[in-house]
């Protein structure tokens, strides 16, 4: 049983990469931070009861960046003028590769972790919303939900999770939501209350 979520008995983080990812010329590059992401997905995720957002970033000049924004939000003046923002950074944390990120989960777990990777495009044997829901809520496992940034991760690393979690709306025309948008409806779809099942 997850003893800080006791619907479901899964312990699940998620994970903002920016790198490597491809840009719109399918280019490996590094992304840099974007301060709205930061907050935003960190509100969804104090929302939804995530285990823990992770902010994954190679570069020592960004990682600063990240620690500059909590410190005013945590310890600063917007922290005291702030309180709800100042709890929902508390959820976030910061390193600098994904492989130390497991490291991390895993210690602190004490359990392998999947890794669950989203993406706009469709792979094949995509999982879908539904059985990770349901994974989620009846094993007692360890989830890390990964978001990409630019115009999402390198096939590599995709294909090096565990799954794929199938597009949100595969079949329109358009998209290409802000991943902070797309964060927050997929930890809706798999987190939040299963409305349309009454």
């Amino acid at each position: 049983m997850n003893p800080g979520n006791p619907v479901r008995k899964s312990r699940v983080y998620i994970a903002l990469l920016h790198s490597p990812m491809y840009n719109k010329r399918m280019e490996r590059i590094t992304t840099s931070v974007t301060n709205l992401d930061l907050h935003d997905i960190a509100r969804s995720s104090r929302t939804y009861d995530v285990d823990g957002f992770i902010i994954v970033h190679p570069s020592e000049g960004q990682r600063r960046l990240v620690e500059d924004i909590l410190s005013y939000w945590q310890e600063g003046y917007g922290g005291a003028y702030n309180p709800d923002r100042r709890e929902a950074f508390s959820v976030l944390r910061l390193v600098p590769t994904l492989e130390e990120a497991l490291a991390q989960l895993e210690s602190e777990t004490g359990r392998a972790v999947k890794t669950v990777a989203t993406d706009a495009r469709l792979y094949p044997d995509s999982v879908s919303y539904a059985r990770l829901k349901a994974m989620i809520r009846e094993d007692e496992d360890t989830y890390l939900i990964l978001f990409g940034t630019g115009w999402g991760m390198v096939a590599e690393l995709m294909n090096r999770c565990d799954y794929i979690l199938e597009p949100l709306e595969a079949g329109r025309t358009y998209n290409h939501l802000s991943v902070r948008s797309a964060a927050a409806i997929i930890l809706d779809r798999l987190l939040g209350e299963s409305w349309f099942e009454r």
